[in-house]
């Protein structure tokens, strides 16, 4: 082979390698989306027991919508719903002489006692939106003795099914929203970031409960290198 043909020979080569590992590298990252308990309790359009300011008609069919534009873009997409027994531990009526929102302490940490909600097979528990939008909807706070804000796990530390959905898709990296941003959006953020993903929070696509603990958590989750975002951006979600 002459000289011509090894200098074709090696640039075909390096195209070959440099288009084959941008291709890897395009592979490498998959993105998946965690839509944290968009349920009748926790809102005000259905008049919920546990409903956070904000959550009105409005804001249910601005999650839906973007859900759709991320599902359209081809996105799996994960819900989370709480889903308590009526003697859940985190509910104040079972704790005799105690008010809702009281604080004690519930094997060894501080557990907000919560007007009874999300109650297995009632009304409140009820997903908002279109069921057809999820890869999977995964079920937490079951277990009576203990609390779940985090769709990954329980405050007792029992896993719940998130992490092996996950990485059955190969997702490396979440965009999360939801309800409410200083509890469960910010616990199922925070874990994420602990297992290893990289991690994108919507905050208009989510409600706090209260104005200074969503932004103390917002606070946290960027300390973690948790990329807060005002609204969905395709690109800036490809792109971070």
């Amino acid at each position: 082979m002459g000289n011509w043909g090894m200098k074709t020979l090696a640039a075909a080569l390096f195209f070959t390698l440099v288009l084959g590992g941008m291709a890897m590298a395009k592979e490498a990252t998959k993105i998946g989306i965690i839509v944290v308990d968009i349920q009748g309790d926790f809102t005000k359009l259905k008049n919920g027991s546990l409903a956070v300011d904000g959550t009105d008609e409005a804001y249910i069919k601005a999650v839906e919508e973007n859900t759709k534009k991320l599902k359209e873009t081809g996105y799996p997409i994960f819900a989370t719903q709480d889903w308590h027994p009526a003697n859940h531990a985190s509910f104040f009526t079972n704790h005799k002489g105690k008010k809702a929102f009281d604080v004690i302490k519930l094997h060894g940490k501080s557990q907000v006692l919560w007007p009874p909600h999300c109650v297995q097979k009632t009304p409140g528990a009820e997903i908002l939106l279109d069921k057809k939008l999820f890869t999977a909807v995964v079920k937490k706070g079951m277990d009576s003795k203990y609390d779940s804000y985090s769709g990954f796990q329980d405050d007792g530390g029992k896993k719940t099914a998130l992490d092996k959905l996950l990485k059955k898709e190969k997702i490396d990296k979440l965009v999360v929203y939801g309800i409410a941003t200083d509890y469960c959006v910010r616990a199922t953020a925070l874990d994420a970031v602990a297992a290893g993903y990289k991690v994108i929070m919507i905050k208009n696509l989510s409600r706090g409960v209260a104005p200074d603990t969503s932004q103390k958590a917002i606070d946290e989750m960027k300390a973690k290198g948790i990329a807060v975002l005002d609204d969905l951006d395709l690109e800036k979600i490809k792109g971070n």
